[in-house]
């Protein structure tokens, strides 16, 4: 029960951005595994869960390569606005941005350390990031259009 109860927590705290452990024994019971709050702190450490913020300026359990993923993110916000468009084909994804900025966003998505992304090449204004499959790349391609909306 206990690995099974581990994982489904993994499995919510990628789903949700649950920001306490009162949050997650909620999604927890309503998954149908009943948990204290005693045995939720105990998972959390076990599972060496950390809590990041959000861009929304809350904070979210993330499982400890997310926390690092989660900080390179944060030093790519700072490059999101240079951006100008994003869209992707089979598992490439190209970014446009401002004239002189593809180097500096693709040193930023060079940091996050992803097994899903294989390399990028940038010019002056134009990225181009090979992913590892098709559907990677357009999740990828989505969550950068909701980083541009963002800002």
């Amino acid at each position: 029960m206990k690995n099974r109860r581990q994982d489904k927590i993994l499995e919510l705290i990628v789903q949700y951005d649950i920001e306490t452990q009162d949050n997650l024994i909620e999604r927890l019971q309503a998954a149908g595994y009943p948990a204290t709050q005693a045995t939720i702190s105990r998972d959390i450490r076990e599972l060496k869960l950390s809590k990041v913020m959000t861009g929304e300026g809350t904070y979210k359990y993330v499982r400890p390569a997310m926390a690092e993923t989660t900080v390179n993110t944060r030093f790519n916000s700072a490059l999101v606005e240079s951006i100008t468009g994003v869209d992707c084909a089979g598992n490439i994804v190209v970014i446009r941005t401002a004239s002189g900025m593809a180097n500096a966003v693709a040193t930023g998505i060079d940091t996050i350390k992803s097994n899903e992304i294989l390399g990028c090449v940038a010019g002056d204004d134009t990225i181009i990031v090979v992913i590892r499959d098709a559907g990677t790349a357009e999740k990828t391609c989505e969550k950068i259009k909701s980083m541009i909306q963002m800002m």
